[in-house]
């Protein structure tokens, strides 16, 4: 059984310029990532021509360091647009859980505005998560329509909830909401490109205006 000094003497033979092996390689994982947040968002189809040994010397690292972090550049992307939703999805709990009172209107305005300055702080993340992510392959569009599928969820259970405290008209919201929640993403990858003249909070008032039409009953009225 080794003694605790023989233990210390291990843990410092594993650790090298005053970092343990898990710290370099959560460093190597860190500047690889942050390598493909620069190289896939640069601009239009970024990811498809870009290689590993680019993203390597973007990352000042070699080859062999990245095939020890990642099966492939597909692998990177995954994670990178899975950690655009995570972020986006923890702004807007966070934004909500802060809201008191206030009805749909108000809810979601806090929950829009908190959405879209996640989603707009990095052009390149924008990018990456409504563009190059789409059709590279039959697991990552898996991926990309079940996070869609995911905000759709969420948008209409908070509709069914108002509905059901009486502040908007009972009805099917789902087409709706993916028609709302495609013309979001749209719209904010648009503004972040500069192809939108407006500022944000332009941006999102506008928003606010398609989503109140949502709740509008439909000609005849709300149904049954």
């Amino acid at each position: 059984m080794l003694s605790d000094e023989a233990r210390d003497a291990r843990r410092a033979a594993r650790a090298y310029g005053g970092k343990s092996a898990e710290q370099r390689r959560a460093e190597r994982r860190r500047r690889l990532l942050t390598a493909g947040v620069e190289l896939f968002g640069s601009g239009p189809g970024a990811y498809r021509s870009a290689s590993v040994a680019s993203l390597c010397a973007r990352a000042d690292l070699s080859t062999r360091q990245f095939y020890e972090e990642f099966r492939n550049l597909e692998e990177v992307l995954a994670v990178l647009h899975r950690h655009v939703q995570k972020a986006a999805q923890a702004a807007i709990t966070e934004s909500l859980a802060k809201a008191t009172g206030g009805g749909v209107r108000e809810r979601a305005d806090t929950a829009f505005r908190a959405y879209a300055r996640v989603l707009t702080a990095n052009p390149h993340l924008v990018r990456i998560a409504f563009a190059e992510v789409t059709g590279v392959s039959p697991e990552l569009e898996k991926q990309r329509l079940e996070a869609r599928r995911g905000w759709v969820d969420l948008l209409v259970a908070a509709l069914d909830e108002a509905a059901a405290r009486g502040e908007i008209g009972a009805r099917d919201y789902r087409i709706a909401a993916l028609g709302f929640v495609g013309a979001v993403n749209g719209l904010l990858y648009d503004w972040t490109a500069g192809y939108v003249d407006a500022s944000l909070d332009t941006i999102v008032d506008e928003l606010m205006l398609m989503f109140m039409g949502l709740l509008q009953p439909p000609e005849g009225g709300w149904a049954a």
